[in-house]
C-alpha cells in the first residue's frame, strides 16, 4: 500500500503515541496504517508497507483483536485474513480507555481495596492513613 507524506507521518506519530500510552510502537503504527487504509489488508501487505517483521505484524494484529480495534475479514478468492480498524475515532477512543481501565485503573483499584481493608482492621495503621486510603478507593472507583 502506497503511504503519502501525510500518512506516513500520521503512522509515525501514531506509533510515537502509543509508545507514550504504553502500547508497542509496531501495534500503534499497524493500528494507524489500518484506520487511514482505503481497504482491508492482510499480514504480508502490512508488513511490506511498514518494514516491519512478519512475526511483529502477526503479534501485533492478535494485540489489536484483543483489545477491539481492528477486525479480521476475509476476501473473496483468497484464503489469507485481512483486516480493518474501525473509523469512528469515539469507537476507537472508548476501546482505547477500557483496555487501559483493565490493565492499570482496575488492578489500582483492587489494591486500594485491599489496602483501605487492612487498614481499618490493623491497629498500627494511623486513623488517618486509614480515612486517607479509604478517600482515594472512593476517589478512584468513583473516577471510573
Amino acid at each position: 500500500m502506497y503511504l503519502s507524506a501525510p500518512m506516513q507521518r500520521f503512522v509515525l506519530h501514531w506509533g510515537e503515541m502509543g509508545a507514550r500510552w504504553g502500547v508497542n510502537r509496531s501495534i500503534a503504527q499497524i493500528h494507524a496504517l489500518l484506520y487511514l487504509a482505503d481497504r482491508p489488508l492482510h499480514a504480508e501487505e502490512i508488513t511490506e508497507t511498514l518494514h516491519i517483521a512478519r512475526s511483529n505484524v502477526s503479534n501485533s494484529i492478535k494485540e489489536l483483536q484483543t483489545l477491539g480495534l481492528i477486525k479480521r475479514e476475509h476476501a473473496l478468492g483468497d484464503r489469507r485474513d485481512h483486516f480493518t480498524a474501525t473509523h469512528e475515532p469515539w469507537d476507537m477512543l472508548l476501546a482505547i480507555a477500557d483496555a487501559r481501565k483493565q490493565r492499570e485503573i482496575d488492578p489500582t483499584i483492587a489494591i486500594l481495596r485491599e489496602c483501605a481493608a487492612m487498614a481499618r482492621d490493623d491497629p498500627d495503621t494511623p486513623k488517618a492513613a486509614a480515612e486517607r486510603l479509604q478517600h482515594m478507593q472512593d476517589f478512584v472507583t468513583n473516577l471510573t
